[in-house]
């Protein structure tokens, strides 16, 4: 594959800005920059907060998504989840109604300012909504140490948790962390030690987890995420990064393509937002999502817009980031 050269990135690149229905991940408004290749439009869309070493794998991916062919899907369907995020649990109902159809939620948990006795209520209000045969697993992001952890999943155990995601930030409180709970039948699944790892098998190596979280984007692509997995030998659960339907459908690619798929995959995000730049926007229906690429709405690529000063700042993190892609 040719990389393509800069003024080709910025000669269709749009920068726009999707407002959240919930307040998530510490922001209100998800920025991105979207932009055409000959397979397809793909998506950039790192966190403002990564620096331009970590950004330049998402750009790798975006470049690798629009412009070359992807792995051959071997299913067509994706089950999904509904992302909840750490709102009060009176909030719940209205959240989980955004998800069409999913019988699997993740809870986030561990939120900075809030208490466990917070996150007990968000995972009961959960169960209480999906009834005893929806599936509950939560996310941390890192957010306990060790005791705070074995003390959360005690006080979340008889909600019947499906797994729980990034518990603690390293890996070897993630080894410590999975010996005390094993006796609780509760699996641990990695997502920031892969994701965001310079060594991301080192979490399988070090029997860290049961389940890892990939992501297409932060990854690399979907070719290296698939290889990581392989590599890893672990079941994995394939995961957005709030992402608009353009970067979900990256994603979907993913979870499409991987030999194994034994869990839903957090694929169902575009159901935080209040707008999309996809008409119809990539949302579940009954519960999933189909396989396949998707092209923006002219007019929503318009409507939602991110502002001069915003794009600007996009424009010279694509040029920084795609020096570094283009030096390896």
């Amino acid at each position: 594959m040719t990389l393509p050269s800069l003024p080709e990135l910025l000669a269709g690149a749009h920068v726009v800005a999707l407002p959240l229905a919930t307040r998530f991940r510490g922001i209100d408004v998800r920025e991105a920059v979207v932009f055409e290749g000959p397979e397809g439009w793909t998506e950039f869309s790192p966190f403002p907060e990564y620096d331009d070493a970590e950004a330049s794998a998402w750009l790798a991916a975006a470049i690798d998504f629009g412009w070359a062919a992807q792995p051959a899907p071997v299913r067509t369907r994706i089950a999904v989840n509904a992302t909840v995020p750490a709102v009060d649990a009176a909030s719940v109902a209205g959240v989980l109604a955004r998800f069409g159809g999913c019988r699997t939620a993740k809870v986030k948990v561990a939120e900075a300012g809030q208490r466990l006795a917070d996150d007990v209520a968000r995972v009961r209000a959960v169960r209480e909504a999906m009834g005893p045969e929806g599936r509950i697993r939560v996310d941390a992001n890192g957010g306990w140490n060790v005791d705070e952890a074995e003390h959360a999943l005690h006080a979340l155990a008889e909600f019947d948790l499906e797994y729980a995601e990034q518990p603690c930030a390293s890996v070897d409180e993630l080894v410590e962390l999975r010996r005390r709970v094993k006796y609780m039948g509760i699996p641990i699944a990695a997502d920031e030690s892969v994701r965001r790892a310079a060594d991301p098998l080192a979490v399988a190596r070090a029997g860290a987890a049961d389940i890892i979280v990939v992501k297409a984007q932060p990854l690399g692509g979907v070719r290296r995420a698939l290889e990581i997995v392989d590599e890893a030998g672990l079941p994995a659960v394939v995961s957005s990064a709030l992402d608009t339907s353009v970067g979900l459908s990256m994603g979907v690619a993913l979870a499409a393509a991987l030999p194994e798929l034994d869990f839903d995959c957090g694929l169902g995000t575009s159901a935080l937002f209040t707008a999309d730049i996809v008409t119809p926007p990539l949302l579940p229906e009954g519960g999933g999502l189909t396989v396949g690429r998707v092209t923006p709405d002219p007019e929503r690529l318009a409507a939602l817009a991110a502002s001069e000063d915003r794009r600007a700042w996009w424009v010279a993190r694509l040029a920084r980031c795609h020096a570094l892609v283009t030096s390896d």
